[in-house]
């Protein structure tokens, strides 16, 4: 598991989840936890947080988990549908990303994440996606 997350970091270096600060702490085929640590570049121009951040921090985290559930013969995915619903906002501090399936099929996966405020325990967001798996030729 440690091996896993390490790899999901390193594999995001160069890349937009990285470059906004996300940092894997916990991968596994049925829960991945992502933190992001908030800085004044992932707010607003109204000094609050910045919807595309939250939105990012729970897809990387879903996403995250369908590479690491993949079924045999599936070589990768594409996002197809996602929502969210945004409950809160935070300023400073770090919030973090919970991500568990709800269905891991052979052509499609779908991915839950719940995102709070770790300080304040406070939900922030709510997030679905849905995956397309795509298998090599």
């Amino acid at each position: 598991m440690k091996r896993e997350t390490e790899h999901f970091n390193t594999r995001a270096v160069g890349h937009f989840p990285a470059y906004l600060g996300i940092v894997a702490t916990h991968v596994e085929p049925g829960e991945v936890r992502l933190e992001l640590a908030l800085q004044p570049h992932h707010l607003a121009p109204n000094g609050y947080l910045h919807a595309g951040a939250v939105v990012t921090l729970a897809d990387t985290s879903c996403g995250y988990g369908c590479l690491a559930s993949l079924p045999e013969g599936a070589a990768s995915f594409t996002t197809i549908e996602l929502k969210s619903n945004h409950l809160g906002t935070a300023r400073e501090g770090t919030i973090e990303s919970v991500a568990k399936p709800v269905h891991k099929g052979r052509t499609t996966q779908v991915w839950d994440a719940v995102v709070t405020h770790r300080e304040t325990g406070k939900v922030i967001a709510m997030f679905r996606c849905t995956q397309l798996l795509i298998y090599a030729k």
